[in-house]
């Protein structure tokens, strides 16, 4: 009776695109937006940024439904956005901000809508973009169809967009408590803020009078 060897048993517990990504981060996971997952947006990222960065259509160009987007109001979404803290260490600020930024962008946010800032190392797309020059990494700041990442040191440049994430990854106090408050008056509806709480709501404090 002839053997019939053994299938190879495969454990289906990666899902979706991010599970290579989530390889070493704590198994927390951000819930800036609540929403079904779906594909992924193409988007400057982390692998290896390219210069493609092909756009996704706008679903709703108006102040969302989402429950994310609730405190949109009228008379105050520009002047007090929704303020989300994501619990993260200094060295996982950045996956945080990373992860926030997917499940806003799965959940129907255009890409244009949202600034990602960095308060230590640059992100790794930032630093890509700078190696051809400035002014064509700031071009694409102002084409808006695109996620757009820059340094907190650098946020007096950055224009004003419906979502901003901040990721709390080093860099000294002074810069991130400029960049907290800049933060906030640039974002629209939402800011998403991925750091160390008590370090993030001391900075909030004594920066930006919150």
């Amino acid at each position: 009776m002839p053997l019939i060897p053994e299938e190879p048993q495969i454990h289906e517990s990666a899902q979706g695109p991010r599970a290579t990504a989530a390889a070493g981060r704590p198994a927390s996971t951000p819930r800036p937006v609540p929403g079904p997952r779906t594909a992924a947006s193409p988007r400057p990222g982390r692998p290896v940024p390219g210069p493609a960065r092909p756009a996704v259509p706008r679903p709703h160009p108006g102040p969302g439904p989402s429950p994310a987007n609730a405190p949109e109001n009228r008379s105050d979404q520009r002047s007090a956005p929704q303020l989300q803290l994501i619990p993260a260490s200094a060295d996982g600020a950045l996956d945080a901000a990373e992860e926030a930024l997917d499940l806003l962008l799965e959940s129907g946010r255009a890409p244009g809508e949202v600034l990602v800032l960095t308060t230590g190392d640059p992100h790794p797309w930032a630093t890509h973009e700078l190696s051809f020059g400035e002014a064509a990494y700031w071009a694409q700041q102002d084409t808006g169809d695109d996620v757009f990442f820059a340094h907190a040191a650098a946020v007096e440049r950055a224009t004003a967009r419906p979502v901003v994430i901040v990721a709390v990854n080093g860099g000294d106090d002074e810069t991130a408590a400029k960049a907290l408050p800049s933060a906030m008056a640039r974002a629209g509806a939402l800011l998403v803020v991925c750091g160390d709480p008590q370090r993030v709501t001391a900075l909030l404090g004594s920066g930006a009078g919150v």
